[in-house]
């Protein structure tokens, strides 16, 4: 403030301030100390582009000693130390890291997670789709801690970091991803905006408690990003993907060294990990050893402080039953759920209880057979057992090969009990169900919302000899189990099936109080080797253990065509002509009961998937369809011939055949995440067709569905980034059970309310079944796809769903479609279309065919093409028929006065012989006078045909006439005209 005030009042007198300026800034430095070693700290400069760099002093605060060191020349800038050691920037060499403290030489680590480390960002995406916009600035991850997890809600999660390399490095976390319903990315870009392999940024399903990824990054800016993305269609609570650990390597150099966290600790130096503490001690920061807890203390692995043990309760013991000893008894004990946290000593802590009395053993399972009364052995092969002895298979039968499991004197050795926390707390508690004789159950947890898994593993599955391989087959195996739970708040059993315990699938779940009930599911893959029960009392998380009580009890259960397996019985096989061995029968035949002997089924019909003994093992297909060659599936050629008023209708729906994907309309779940169903429909076609596929591409598994139709559920990729993501796939009709136009088939009633009929030409209607039971659709799925003729569609895809049900479903487990489609209408044939036939012009005539409107086929015939043929004109048809005319007409005129001339002449000559006539009645005239003499008629004639004058005509004709109706006409007679003439 002096020096500025100097500055400010000297005005014109620069020159005088600038000689006192040296004088002003001794005085000054003569007031402030001489620095100290604790008063500054070295840095390095920027690196110039030769890779060098000077160090200098930084003061702590500036404005508070004088003296500092001068810049000397830095060590370059690749410069690195080890792993325990730090640069030390005094002497510019590196140094090991002193007990109780730790280093990653050129790395940073980050291992505390109390809140989040300088340079961590974490922001959740708004969902905005339209008209619809969700609000996700909560949907944050969240620091727990020892570690940081992510959000399980249905909005998209980012955490960030970012990072300067000098050099090549890396970054290795670990992380604990074991819920598919979320989605989890890992992925780097560096200051070219360059983004990791968009393969290896889906994260896979832990398979154990906690697994690293190592990615290697570039020199440089790189920016690291954890995405999480939940996805609870069925509204059950997600586990959510947790970090720990998160190591960087490249960075610059590190001048210190970090202090090992609470509840670890570093005994020498150099260390580059600090060691956990083990159970029942703690350490506080910076420790160099743990300390042991107090008597009345505990504390789990790496626990930075002890906690007072609570008085023991009944939920801190169990009951099992001890394996059978040598005289073949057990006992029911009582045991202290491990690790032991609890006080017996304490006022009000319950006791141990006694152990029970030894009793008997049971048998051993199926398949099985003691060995010196204490232990069961599985039978050799070609053998069975009820559980008590092994028995060879008579000749003509063979094994039954599985596992049976409903004694629990031992945990099978291809079983095991883990317990799961939602909180996921270092609790090393392996007891999550025990063994108790006639069942196996769950026993109580720490904490309410613990999962109590169970676990089976097989190493695959076995056809037996006696049935044939066909890909058309669709289960390999099944698996049935008998259990019940009691609950007393909103608990929840279970059940998966995949490729091992963190990377399978929820098949089906029960909650509440279920009755002892047996449930059945298929196997259709070879991947699907592990199966768990996971039970968990409530799913919200509390401290307090309120429903120890609550458990789920497992009777029996059977797995079928297991390698390995033991068989608990013998069937019936068809028998080889020159030995006793088993072989399958031919296609389409199935055994007499009681023999070896294969008979043919009837034509057309199936043979059942399990052991095809007796006549009902002959399953006919149904209308429309055919059996395949290993009469294992009924099927369609697509082909129909359809018999409608008389007539036979024939269709042809190849061009659909080919696998069709469509989708429903976008839904929205709770928290607004848009998501779509997709069908893929492999219509019909032979053997060899291609088949709809339905896949899981965010779990490792990659399980795919394949089938007739199948259905997965797609995130679309404006809300997941770079790819489409499907999961959740499963099959609503894997067998064609019928080619039908009638509305109702196999209890499967076609929607025909939503699909009304639009004309007199049925629709065909495809009935489809899965055999994939749930406990919604005890009787599996079932599809109906009905076609509709369409001309005016040239799309092959256009299906529709009904209007009441946007999802294809109203029940879940009944799905209806409406395809429309030119290719739905029956093949054209003659009675399709109609001939017109042109006028003649210039002798040409043209005969054209046209279809009839409106226009209800498809292929089939062609209409023919025009016909020219030769014709005769209507002029000459006129000129002739003119001429024609005339010539009749005359001809016609001369006839009646021919007729008419003829018809006069004999008027007059009975007129003259009348006259003649006597006056008697009935007499003759005289010959001399009634004679017409020769020579008289040309006399007569000249008399007649004398000509008269036109007046003399009309008074002849004017002549009174006689009552006879002739003119009266005076005639003479011979003799007077005789004297006349005299």
């Amino acid at each position: 403030m002096f020096l500025r005030h100097v500055l400010f009042t000297a005005g014109t007198q620069s020159v005088s301030v600038i000689f006192l300026l040296p004088l002003l800034l001794l005085t000054v430095a003569a007031e402030l100390p001489s620095c100290k070693e604790s008063d500054y700290h070295f840095e390095y400069t920027d690196c110039d582009v030769l890779g060098s760099r000077w160090r200098v002093a930084i003061p702590n605060k500036p404005e508070t000693c004088t003296g500092l060191p001068d810049p000397v020349k830095g060590t370059q800038c690749t410069f690195t130390c080890n792993e325990g050691e730090f640069l030390d920037m005094r002497t510019q060499e590196c140094q090991k890291c002193v007990a109780g403290t730790y280093s990653l030489g050129t790395g940073v680590a980050f291992d505390e997670w109390d809140s989040f480390p300088t340079g961590f960002i974490s922001h959740g995406i708004n969902v905005n789709f339209g008209d619809t916009y969700t609000n996700c600035s909560n949907s944050t991850w969240i620091p727990k801690g020892d570690y940081v997890a992510s959000n399980t809600d249905e909005c998209t999660s980012t955490l960030s970091y970012a990072v300067s390399l000098k050099k090549p490095g890396s970054v290795s976390f670990q992380y604990f991803y074991p819920d598919s319903n979320i989605f989890f990315e890992f992925y780097v870009q560096n200051d070219q905006c360059q983004s990791t392999d968009s393969q290896r940024r889906w994260m896979k399903i832990s398979e154990s408690d906690w697994d690293t990824h190592y990615v290697e990054l570039s020199s440089g800016n790189n920016v690291l990003y954890w995405r999480t993305t939940g996805f609870t269609l069925a509204a059950n609570t997600a586990k959510p993907v947790l970090l720990k650990n998160i190591s960087i390597l490249g960075v610059s150099y590190t001048s210190e060294c970090f202090h090992c966290k609470p509840g670890t600790y570093s005994d020498k130096p150099g260390a580059a990990r600090c060691i956990p503490c083990a159970a029942n001690s703690y350490s506080n920061k910076g420790a160099t050893a743990c300390q042991p807890c107090e008597a009345d203390k505990y504390s789990g692995i790496g626990s930075g402080t002890c906690l007072q043990r609570p008085p023991c309760k009944a939920t801190d013991y169990f009951y099992t039953h001890t394996p059978c000893d040598s005289s073949g008894q057990t006992q029911l004990m009582y045991k202290w759920i491990e690790p032991k946290i609890c006080s017996e000593s304490v006022e009000e802590a319950v006791q141990l209880p006694a152990s029970g009395e030894m009793v008997a053993c049971t048998s051993c399972n199926p398949g099985f057979f003691s060995s010196n009364t204490s232990t069961c052995e599985p039978c050799p092969h070609g053998f069975y057992s009820n559980g008590t002895e092994c028995s060879e298979c008579p000749a003509g039968t063979e094994p039954v090969v599985g596992f049976e499991y409903k004694w629990w004197n031992k945990m099978p050795g291809n079983m095991r009990s883990s317990v799961f926390s939602s909180e996921y707390s270092s609790t090393e508690r392996s007891t999550g169900w025990e063994v108790a004789g006639e069942y196996i159950y769950t026993t109580p947890s720490d904490q309410d919302s613990d999962y109590m898994l169970l676990t089976l593993t097989v190493p695959g599955y076995s056809q037996p000899h006696s049935l044939t391989e066909d890909k058309e087959r669709v289960a390999l195996s099944r698996i049935t189990f008998v259990f019940e739970t009691k609950c007393t708040a909103d608990c929840k059993l279970y059940f998966m099936a995949g490729q091992n315990e963190w990377n399978n699938v929820n098949v089906e779940s029960w909650s509440g109080t279920t009755g002892k009930q047996s449930y059945s599911y298929l196997i259709k893959s070879n991947n699907t080797v592990s199966f768990t029960w996971g039970f968990q009392r409530t799913a919200a998380f509390n401290m307090k253990n309120e429903y120890s009580s609550d458990l789920a009890k497992i009777y029996l259960v059977h797995l079928t065509n297991v390698i390995g397996g033991v068989a608990s019985e013998c069937r019936q096989c068809a028998l080889a002509d020159s030995a006793s061995a088993c072989v399958p029968c031919p296609s389409g035949h199935y055994m007499l009961n009681g023999t070896g002997v294969c008979i043919s089924c009837p034509s057309n019909t199936i043979i059942r998937p399990e052991q095809p003994v007796g006549k009902e093992a002959c399953i006919p297909c149904g209308p429309n369809t055919y059996s395949n060659e290993g009469r294992s599936a009924c099927m369609s050629d697509c082909t129909l011939a359809l018999h409608l008023k008389g007539e036979t209708l024939h269709y042809d729906f190849s061009p659909l055949a080919n696998a069709t994907g469509f989708q429903s309309s976008p839904r929205f779940t709770s928290k607004g995440l848009q998501y779509i169903h997709h069908f893929s429909v492999a219509l019909c076609g032979t053997e060899n067709r291609v088949l709809a596929s339905c896949v899981d591409n965010v779990t490792e598994s990659k399980r795919d569905v394949k089938g007739y139709i199948c259905q997965s559920t797609v995130v679309p990729s404006e809300i997941r980034g770079q790819s489409v993501v499907s999961s959740q796939p499963f099959s609503i009709g894997d067998t064609l059970i019928g080619v039908s136009t009638d509305h109702k088939f196999d209890d499967i009633s076609s929607l025909d309310g939503d699909f009304p009929v639009e004309s007199e030409l049925p629709d065909v209607i495809f009935y489809y079944r899965s055999r994939e039971t749930t406990q919604a659709c005890k009787n599996g799925r079932s599809t109906s796809i009905r076609l509709r003729c369409d001309p005016t569609v040239t799309l092959k895809d256009h299906v529709s769903l009904p209007s009441k049900c946007s999802e294809g479903t109203c029940d879940g487990c009944s799905f209806h479609f409406l395809w429309r489609s030119q290719h739905a209408c029956p093949l054209c044939s003659e009675r399709n279309y109609k001939e017109i036939v042109s006028a003649c012009i210039q002798g040409i005539q043209r005969t054209t065919y046209v279809w009839q409107q409106p226009l209800r086929c498809t292929g089939g015939v062609s209409l023919p093409s025009q016909q020219i043929s030769a014709c005769v004109t209507l002029d000459f048809w006129l000129k002739f028929g003119v001429s024609i005319g005339t010539v009749a007409a005359i001809l016609l005129i001369t006839l009646i006065c021919y007729f008419w001339k003829r018809t006069r002449k004999l008027q007059y000559k009975y007129s003259k012989l009348m006259m003649t006539a006597g006056d008697k009645e009935c007499e003759l005239p005289a010959a001399d006078s009634c004679a017409i003499m020769e020579g008289e008629d040309a006399e007569d004639d000249l008399i007649y045909l004398s000509k008269k004058s036109f007046f003399t005509k009309i008074k002849s004709y004017s002549r009174e006439r006689t009552s006879d109706g002739f003119d009266s006409v005076p005639l003479k007679s011979s003799a007077a005209q005789e004297m006349e003439m005299n």
